[in-house]
């Protein structure tokens, strides 16, 4: 996707701030594309729709954070653009196949 001259200004921006409440129209504004076009384009070349990508996205710099900092689940919920710590919870189970909590517990015995 970085490889598209189109894409990669959205994906860039995605990156840059993950908090932010992105939308498909807004990123294929960015992306200087109508929000149809760069929806498939997105799907095709990323190999996920936008807002799928953005909660991966999401989820691994949370999973990062729960392994390698002290921050509480609610701190990095917020920090992530999740108006609330259920929210995240939610998605992050969704995506990691585990709560956040199971997720710092199991990798705190691994360490």
């Amino acid at each position: 996707g970085l490889a598209d001259r189109n894409l990669s200004v959205a994906l860039s921006a995605m990156h840059a701030d993950p908090a932010h409440r992105w939308s498909v129209q807004e990123l294929a504004q960015l992306a200087t594309m109508s929000r149809s076009a760069f929806a498939l384009r997105f799907k095709q070349v990323v190999g996920a729709a936008p807002m799928e990508y953005l909660t991966y996205w999401r989820m691994l710099l949370a999973s990062d954070r729960l392994k390698n900092s002290d921050d509480s689940v609610s701190t990095i919920a917020f920090s992530l653009g999740y108006e609330s710590e259920s929210a995240f919870s939610t998605a992050f189970k969704r995506v990691m196949l585990q709560s956040p909590r199971h997720y710092v517990r199991e990798h705190a015995a691994q360490v």
